[in-house]
């Protein structure tokens, strides 16, 4: 098995048995809706809300290494939790608690990987996510969603979770790159 879907199993399972909710997004869910590429880690949004962040952050911590002497602090601050599998399989959790991420966990679905079932956010969270980031690879990514997956995705449900949070984000520009990439591709 790939080690990345073995640890990212590990990682689910390892919240499953907490009752805790979470689905992956990044590289594993692009694997799903976009266009395959290398991945070296696992990204999982893992519902925390706001002020009970250490009795996530402290469990996982005992199971699964910090890439970080100060990790917790770390996860504390910024909100993500750098781990490591024993396989060396970077972890980045992210600690969930807007109502998009909210929504998006509630919306994931599970993706048959061949050797286990993984929890993925669903194509439209993914370009919410990709776009939102906006990076280099972000944008290769959300061409390759729209690519092989644009004919299913619900545009309206995209801008309407979308443009509040580049709104927070001052970057309503990348909204206005996401419609050129629609037009051109769809």
């Amino acid at each position: 098995m790939n080690a990345i879907f073995a640890a990212a199993l590990d990682l689910q399972e390892f919240c499953d048995k907490l009752g805790w909710q979470s689905c992956f997004i990044g590289g594993l869910a692009v694997q799903r809706w976009g266009e395959p590429r290398m991945t070296r880690d696992a990204d999982l949004t893992l519902l925390t809300g706001f002020g009970s962040e250490e009795a996530f952050i402290d469990p996982l911590l005992d199971t699964f290494e910090g890439r970080r002497d100060d990790a917790r602090a770390f996860a504390l601050k910024h909100r993500v939790l750098l781990a490591r599998h024993p396989n060396n399989t970077p972890f980045d959790i992210a600690l969930g608690a807007l109502p998009f991420e909210e929504d998006s966990v509630l919306r994931s679905s599970l993706w048959n990987i061949g050797e286990g079932e993984l929890r993925t956010c669903s194509a439209d969270d993914l370009i919410i996510h990709k776009v939102f980031a906006g990076r280099d690879q972000d944008w290769l990514d959300v061409r390759g969603i729209l690519v092989r997956s644009g004919q299913g995705l619900d545009l309206n449900l995209i801008e309407c979770e979308l443009k509040p949070l580049l709104e927070l984000k001052n970057s309503l520009s990348n909204l206005d790159k996401l419609y050129q990439l629609i037009e051109e591709l769809l």
